[in-house]
């Protein structure tokens, strides 16, 4: 018995251990199992063979900018630091199209092929505001892919806003240039959660819907998962069965995206100090190891840090998400990391990692120009 089979017996992880080595699905019971697992070690080196499997040695980011067109929410979701009542003039914020496009040029320009946008649920901006904005984009910048809206951003528009059915609104934003949704608003999907930390905000099965239809119209989106609250393991598996289960169906997920709640400036701050960086990354390996039909995991640098995101690159992890130029909802909620890298940091931290950077684009499609030939032969 070598020294790591010894290590995953000592752990439990034996008959897990085989079933990854033989690209077979976990169950829930074995995803919750390796919840009560304390040797990181034996979790990176598992889901480290599955991100080997699906990525080789490369790992990804993208050039990218974020945009948030608004605050102003309708909701008062008790996690959130970002949002302001239509009432609540201090620290409110909404801009225009002008202004928006202005900065996405000049980001444009230097070389982003992403602008990611999202906002808060808006009473009073008419549906046109959302339709003017996209094509203003497109026409200054025609290259860029436009990746926007959460699910519960689609919901308003289509009932509060456009009152159109959501495949129909859908339809009218992506032939307004809408290339991809986000997956914000995910959080835990699990009702009595949801009820402690977002109520008021759509249901897994509303969450669901919306990114269910998109797929079906062809599309592709992101999926996220909030931790680190009041959730349990168990809610935790729950919620990744969840997406698992919408991904067999369509297949349009390109990535998960998973993040810690900031614990600063909102109504939950009481719950304690952030996620520690064991829990982040015991999460990422397990997100790798229970999610056979997701090709990419993404460790957002903006909740972890880089120097952890790069540590995470050895927990199953293949991507570094982007440059994210000018984040604002993590950084209102508390959070320390910069608004921004630069590419030269970012492949930095790959190459340290002992991995190949490579640009991708918004479906995590590599830019095989950036991957030099000494690298892609390594």
């Amino acid at each position: 018995m070598s020294f790591m089979d010894t290590i995953l017996a000592r752990n439990g992880l034996t008959g897990i251990a085989e079933k990854v080595f033989a690209a077979q699905r976990l169950t829930d019971a074995e995803g919750l199992h390796l919840y009560t697992v304390k040797d990181l070690s034996a979790l990176g080196y598992l889901a480290n063979i599955v991100r080997e499997r699906k990525n080789g040695n490369a790992a990804t980011y993208i050039l990218n900018l974020y945009l948030n067109y608004s605050n102003v929410c309708i909701l008062n979701c008790q996690f959130c630091a970002f949002a302001r009542r239509l009432h609540e003039t201090e620290g409110q914020f909404t801009f225009d199209i002008e202004q928006m496009v202005r900065q996405t040029k000049d980001a444009y320009d230097k070389g982003i092929t992403e602008v990611h946008i999202v906002g808060g649920l808006h009473p009073k901006l008419p549906f046109s505001y959302y339709t003017d904005l996209l094509r203003a984009l497109k026409t200054a910048c025609p290259e860029l892919k436009l990746k926007a809206f959460t699910a519960i951003e689609i919901r308003h528009l289509s009932q509060r806003i456009a009152k159109l059915p959501i495949r129909e609104t859908l339809e009218i934003l992506r032939e307004a240039g809408l290339n991809a949704l986000t997956g914000g608003g995910a959080e835990i999907f699990d009702a009595e959660v949801r009820d402690q930390i977002c109520r008021g905000k759509e249901s897994a099965e509303e969450w669901l819907e919306v990114h269910r239809i998109w797929h079906q119209m062809g599309e592709r989106s992101t999926c996220t998962m909030l931790y680190g609250h009041v959730e349990t393991m168990a809610h935790r598996i729950d919620h990744l069965r969840r997406l698992r289960e919408l991904q067999d169906e369509t297949h349009g997920f390109t990535a998960l995206v998973p993040f810690a709640y900031e614990p600063q400036n909102n109504r939950l701050s009481h719950l304690g100090p952030r996620a520690s960086a064991f829990e982040d990354l015991r999460n990422l390996a397990i997100a790798r190891l229970y999610l056979d039909n997701f090709d990419h995991i993404t460790a957002y640098w903006i909740s972890l840090g880089l120097p952890l995101a790069q540590v995470a690159l050895s927990y199953g992890v293949d991507d570094l998400h982007g440059t994210i130029q000018q984040e604002n909802i993590f950084h209102m909620a508390g959070s320390k990391t910069p608004q921004g890298q630069t590419v030269e940091r970012l492949e930095n931290a790959i190459r340290e990692a002992g991995r190949i950077p490579v640009q991708r684009n918004t479906f995590y499609e590599r830019n095989p120009s950036t991957e030099t030939p000494a690298e892609a032969l390594a």
